[in-house]
C-alpha cells in the first residue's frame, strides 16, 4: 500500500493538495498527517481527494472540537486520533506524533514498523534498530514550506521504503 505522509501545513491549502495529488499520481491510497494542519478548511480540501486520512493535531492545532466532529461524521474518511495514533495499516504498526521525540522515544519500544512526526519542518527518513529489528522513522518536514523547503513523504508500506519529495518553490 502507498502513503503519502503530510505535516505541518499551516493552511497552506495549495501546497498541501500539490504534495497529495502527486502522491496519488504514484498510486497512494492513504494520507498520513503528522499535525499543525490548523484549520479544518484544509482538511475538506484533502478530503475531498477521496482517500483514508490519519491524523493527529500539533501544538498549532485549530479548533479541535470541529475537528472531532468532523471527523466522526458517518463515512467521513478521517481517522483523527488527538495527539498520538496507534493504528494498524495494511498490516503494518503505525505511530504518529507531531513531536520528533515522542516518535524517537517510541521506535525504540520496537512495537511499530513505521513512525511518523513532524513539528521541527525538517525532513528525514532513519532506521532504528530495537530488540525486535528496526522500524522506520520519518519526518516529511513542512509541506507549507516555512521555514525549510516544502517537502512531504511518498512510501510503501508493504517494503517500508519511502521517500521525502520536494515542491517546486513558489
Amino acid at each position: 500500500m502507498i502513503v503519502c505522509i503530510l505535516s505541518d501545513s499551516h493552511d497552506r491549502i495549495d501546497r498541501m493538495l500539490a504534495a497529495a495529488q502527486s502522491a496519488l499520481d504514484e498510486g497512494a491510497e492513504a494520507f498520513l498527517h503528522c499535525g499543525d494542519l490548523i484549520a479544518t478548511e484544509t482538511l475538506t480540501e484533502l478530503k475531498r481527494l477521496g482517500k483514508p486520512i490519519y491524523l493527529v493535531h500539533g501544538n498549532n492545532s485549530g479548533n479541535l472540537d470541529e475537528l472531532r466532529t468532523m471527523a466522526t461524521r458517518a463515512n467521513s474518511g478521517i481517522r483523527y486520533y488527538g495527539a498520538e495514533a496507534d493504528f494498524v495499516l495494511a498490516g503494518r504498526r503505525i505511530f504518529l506524533s507531531h513531536y520528533p521525540h515522542r516518535a524517537q522515544r517510541m521506535a525504540q519500544s520496537g512495537r511499530y514498523d513505521l513512525l511518523c512526526c513532524g513539528h521541527s519542518h525538517t525532513s528525514e527518513i532513519s532506521a532504528v534498530e530495537h530488540k525486535q529489528g528496526a522500524a522506520v522513522l520519518l519526518n516529511p518536514g513542512t509541506v507549507a514550506g516555512i521555514g525549510a523547503p516544502p517537502t512531504y513523504a511518498v512510501g510503501d508500506l508493504e517494503t517500508l521504503r519511502f521517500e521525502i519529495r520536494e515542491l517546486p518553490r513558489e
